[in-house]
């Protein structure tokens, strides 16, 4: 993607004349480009052979071409834990022509988040445009949304389906919203970093969580022509790219350019080690996630009357009754003892399990043991035990040691028994520290870049969210409940809190 030409230039046409030369055709078909670039860079996107694709890079114009990719979503306590609370001098009348591009799943406009009360009308120097579809308004605080999805589809829309793109654009510029909570947890004042800035949305992300290239370099193109102040982009790939390659740098690039900040998420492989870290351009500030001082944690209270402590976001109990608990590999047919052991769906007898809490070698076996009936879930969690995670049933996440405490006490009776009890707020005097889903550095592609360039709050995050989307956030699971605050842990919540200072500072 280059710059853009001086000069008056139809860049469609220019684009059209190079798939002509490529593909050897005397005219090109709609259906052969997708997208023109050409409000804030100079590029295109087209359905090209492999051959084609070659001959393409070789000529000397070209700066780079690469496949279309699907990027994901890296998915009120934390600022006052930052030291940002209400009493920091905001300078209101500034901050209010800040603009925050948020490139993601889209927003909720109807949150309280995102009410106008009391601000005037957009800054002159926005020049973006409410085109979130059918049935959505923009407003003075929420003053521009665009969609897009490739191929497109008359139903698609600016509004959040997933919840992702609330729950970001709300943690970096949400107004303050009193008594909001999770089901009773995290009772407070939700509050974006600068509440007083503005939003502008741009839904690149479609209903599974998948973004292609193609619109997320669209989202770039728009959002630098708007006259955005701050980028928060929390998004990735699964591995780094190059440069050349990797869309959000490229968008960045150009975004630079034109003197705006790109503000992405580290990425959440960082149970992967070392040279995880999939933001790596110089240009963009990569946000690592980090603990605040408020947890979540759960107890499980055995039939021999040990009480264990677990992590999960669990806004439910077994109501004070000792329920039967039983092993995965105790419950399950036609199945591998590893898998039984997971509590994988396609292994879980549901006339076995109903009623029951199942015991779980992996923590994702509290959804599959939902769907089947379920009454709770004893899980465990090895990787994890600094995050908490919305759960759709009774459930508590356990450390290998009291997990083994958990087996060890089903083997020396008949008939055990447990109870959980629902989550509670306490305070983790530990914090900060880098959470153990955080991708971490070196830097791959450039190991002389140290990335990631800063942590943030990433770690049990209260803030808006989709009443579309299940609190859970996992495809599949028949969770019915809806939120219009959530809890969500990742990178992609640490991206925004620094999106915000940035914003802050340009105040």
């Amino acid at each position: 993607m280059g710059s853009l030409p001086k000069g008056k230039y139809s860049l469609t046409s220019s684009h059209l004349s190079i798939l002509q030369q490529v593909t050897m055709q005397s005219s090109v078909s709609d259906s052969l480009m997708i997208r023109s670039y050409k409000r804030s860079f100079n590029g295109f996107a087209a359905k090209l052979t492999d051959e084609e694709a070659e001959k393409l890079a070789s000529m000397k114009e070209v700066v780079s071409v690469f496949p279309n990719r699907i990027l994901h979503l890296h998915t009120t306590r934390s600022w006052d834990f930052m030291g940002f609370n209400k009493t920091v001098r905001h300078n209101q009348v500034i901050e209010s022509n800040v603009i925050i591009g948020v490139i993601d799943s889209g927003i909720w406009p109807e949150s309280p988040s995102f009410s106008d009360k009391g601000f005037g009308p957009p800054p002159k120097k926005w020049r973006g445009a409410c085109r979130g579809g059918r049935n959505f308004t923009c407003n003075n605080k929420l003053i521009g949304a665009r969609f897009y999805q490739t191929p497109p589809s008359a139903k698609a829309d600016a509004r959040d389906s997933e919840g992702h793109g609330t729950h970001c654009a709300s943690v970096a510029a949400g107004n303050e919203v009193k008594g909001v909570s999770f089901f009773g947890l995290a009772q407070g004042t939700a509050r974006g970093g600068v509440p007083s800035a503005r939003i502008a949305a741009y839904k690149a992300c479609s209903q599974d969580g998948g973004c292609t290239s193609v619109d997320i370099l669209a989202a770039f193109d728009d959002a630098i022509a708007d006259g955005v102040d701050v980028l928060s982009v929390s998004l990735g790939l699964d591995d780094p790219l190059d440069f050349f390659n990797d869309v959000i740098a490229i968008g960045a690039f150009h975004a630079m350019d034109k003197g705006i900040l790109t503000v992405n998420s580290a990425g959440n492989f960082g149970a992967g080690g070392p040279l995880t870290v999939i933001s790596v351009a110089p240009w963009l500030l990569t946000v690592a996630a980090s603990t605040t001082d408020r947890k979540f944690i759960n107890k499980v209270v055995l039939g021999n009357g040990k009480t264990l402590t677990g992590f999960s976001v669990n806004s439910f109990s077994t109501k004070g009754k000792k329920l039967p608990i039983v092993y995965g590999r105790q419950v399950s047919k036609n199945c591998t003892e590893f898998d039984a052991g997971l509590c994988s769906a396609e292994c879980l007898d549901s006339g076995l399990v109903k009623g029951k809490i199942t015991v779980c070698d992996g923590f994702l076996g509290n959804f599959d043991s939902h769907n089947v009936g379920a009454a709770g879930s004893i899980l465990l969690n090895d990787q994890y035990d600094n995050v908490s995670f919305v759960v759709p049933l009774p459930a508590a996440a356990l450390n290998i040691g009291k997990y083994l405490m958990v087996q060890s006490y089903i083997n020396s009776t008949k008939k055990p028994v447990a109870e959980i009890l629902k989550s509670e707020t306490i305070m983790d005097s530990y914090s900060p520290v880098v959470a153990q889903f955080s991708s971490l550095g070196p830097n791959f592609i450039a190991p002389d870049i140290l990335k990631p360039d800063i942590t943030a709050p990433g770690v049990d995050i209260l803030a808006a969210f989709s009443p579309l989307a299940p609190p859970t956030m996992r495809p599949g699971v028949e969770d019915k409940r809806q939120v219009n605050y959530n809890v969500l842990s990742g990178t992609s919540m640490a991206c925004p809190h620094v999106a915000a200072v940035a914003a802050y500072v340009k105040t």
